[in-house]
């Protein structure tokens, strides 16, 4: 485990912070092996770019603080990730040519999902139908290259693979635009993911999401990844808060 952790702004979701799925990942990355258990990330603030934070175990977890506030706290779960109902890369394709993101985004230059990324993962979802009555589901492309391979841990494979922060955030930020990003805006307070296989370079994969309820200014929702072969690779279930834009990284 190493005991800091810094973001390059390459991997930023809004303009001044990271991408919220990138750090959960890199902190779940630095668990180690956790067998067939999720982890769940819960973040307490904005992670900062290009600085220095330290990673601390407490406990059976980690904390990830910033000059001694408390960034993001990571630890095993137990909980049973319902898988979001997959889709063809056919029909992926199609849902992301009407990606709200290309008339309106609230973070353009997101790493995940931002339309002014060339170098990001450009994951643009669009609507599909869903077979839950009352449930928005939204669909996406993925193709992973050589620019997000595995840097966090060296993995025993003879598949160029992507790395666990890159695969997070791929499950990241489609669940926000299943829930009602378009309505308001909304940030990750918490994600729950487990990554069955890191996904291969070059290979196409369908990532789908999914909303499954609303609170006060808490939206829940869910993703999944399915590679060319329409196993599942990873699956998340997420937490997002709704946030003031006049001050949302001020």
């Amino acid at each position: 485990m190493k005991d800091t952790l810094l973001v390059p702004a390459r991997y930023r979701g809004p303009a001044k912070s990271g991408n919220g799925g990138y750090v959960a990942g890199a902190l779940a990355a630095e668990l180690g092996d956790t067998g067939t258990s999720p982890v769940t990330v819960t973040l307490r603030q904005p992670p900062p770019l290009e600085s220095t934070m330290r990673v601390a175990r407490v406990g059976s977890g980690l904390v990830l603080t910033f000059g001694g506030a408390v960034v993001a706290q990571a630890s095993t779960s137990q909980a049973s990730l319902e898988p979001v109902e997959a889709v063809s890369w056919d029909e992926a394709v199609a849902a992301s040519a009407s990606y709200p993101g290309h008339v309106s985004h609230p973070f353009p230059t997101c790493f995940a999902c931002g339309t002014e990324r060339p170098d990001g993962l450009r994951i643009f979802p669009g609507q599909v139908p869903s077979a839950r009555e009352g449930m928005t589901r939204v669909a996406a492309t993925w193709v992973p290259d050589e620019t997000v391979a595995a840097d966090h841990h060296e993995y025993d494979d003879p598949a160029r693979r992507t790395c666990l922060a890159a695969t997070w955030s791929a499950l990241d930020c489609i669940g926000g635009w299943a829930g009602d990003l378009t309505e308001r805006l909304m940030v990750l307070g918490r994600m729950t993911a487990i990554v069955d296989d890191l996904p291969v370079q070059g290979e196409q994969h369908v990532v789908t999401g999914e909303h499954r309820g609303s609170e006060g200014r808490k939206t829940f929702t869910a993703s999944t990844l399915h590679d060319s072969d329409g196993r599942i690779v990873g699956r998340a279930e997420h937490v997002w808060v709704a946030v003031d834009p006049a001050t949302f990284n001020g």
